[in-house]
């Protein structure tokens, strides 16, 4: 009995040592807990890993910020997976803005893998309001939040296209942007986010809003990327909404070998479909916006993309 023991434990062994080399294991550096990137991160965490049976395993990190995702490249080694807007990782490349004399040679290792939902602007007026361009706003109570993209984003809006000290700034949290519109304290808020956002459905079905679309000489000195946000997404939407926003990409680096960047790049986009089921707003993303992409993309993802004859830009 004791022989028959001593003659299995080699094959138990092997096979715990062959199942460990064929589970992938990832980090994945996402945003705060509480922001809707997050909440992608799990999505797509756990899509992956039902559908390669727990083969690749993504372990989610939470982030104080994109700057923060891509300086941590400094000292990540393995496969380190985080996102950001591609202007981030350029500005990290050539040592610019918030990487001035901040620089590191693993920045040049940076990789993309793949887009995800892009954070969208959206200027969301009441209704009651009568807004339907951005000139009608002047003289209206807006709420812009303090601190984040969407925040700074609208205020240098408000400056470049004429209504700078035009609009009464609302000193609200964006958290209470619907109550406050709803009863009146404000006319309008500025959220970014991934379309649809949760706080512009809920304004949208309660209460009706009109969402702001940009025009091409204003899309064009925003200096952001043109983005249309289709018809009937939003209660009451009949028409395209044109609007401004930052693309956000999902990034490694040179330390993740060709064969994981080619699994997992595969994965996401054989699962998109379901991620769509799950949250309306990963049906905003398509392969077109690797067009968004400014910096080399993983050798491993990039055999992906000509597998399925998508249209890549000459530096990769």
């Amino acid at each position: 009995m004791k022989i028959k023991k001593l003659l299995l434990l080699p094959i138990i062994s092997l096979f715990v040592v062959s199942t460990s080399f064929a589970e992938t294991r990832i980090t994945y550096k996402s945003a705060k807990s509480t922001s809707s990137y997050y909440q992608m991160a799990v999505q797509i965490a756990d899509t992956i890993k039902k559908s390669t049976n727990g083969d690749m395993i993504l372990t989610i990190e939470e982030s104080q910020g994109s700057v923060q995702n891509v300086k941590e490249v400094a000292g990540r080694k393995g496969n380190y997976v985080f996102t950001t807007p591609p202007v981030l990782v350029k500005l990290a490349i050539s040592e610019k803005a918030m990487f001035k004399g901040k620089g590191n040679p693993n920045y040049k290792n940076i990789r993309a893998l793949f887009p995800i939902p892009s954070l969208t602007m959206h200027f969301v007026m009441s209704k009651k309001s009568g807004v339907k361009t951005f000139e009608d706003m002047a003289g209206k109570t807006i709420l812009l939040g303090k601190g984040s993209f969407g925040a700074k984003e609208g205020a240098k809006y408000l400056k470049k296209f004429g209504l700078d000290g035009k609009v009464k700034l609302a000193e609200v949290e964006l958290s209470n942007a619907v109550p406050a519109m709803k009863n009146g304290q404000i006319d309008g808020f500025v959220t970014a986010g991934s379309y649809p956002a949760p706080n512009v459905i809920e304004a949208a079905a309660s209460m009706g809003v009109n969402v702001i679309s940009l025009t091409a000489d204003q899309i064009k000195s925003s200096k952001r990327t043109k983005l249309i946000i289709p018809a009937g997404t939003y209660s009451g939407q009949k028409s395209d909404i044109t609007t401004t926003s930052l693309p956000v990409v999902a990034y490694s680096t040179t330390n993740m070998s060709d064969d994981v960047a080619y699994n997992l790049t595969k994965a996401y986009w054989d699962n998109k479909g379901k991620l769509g089921n799950a949250a309306k707003w990963w049906n905003g993303v398509s392969v077109k916006m690797l067009s968004n992409i400014s910096t080399k993309i993983h050798p491993g993802a990039v055999k992906f993309y000509k597998e399925i004859g998508a249209s890549l830009a000459d530096h990769h």
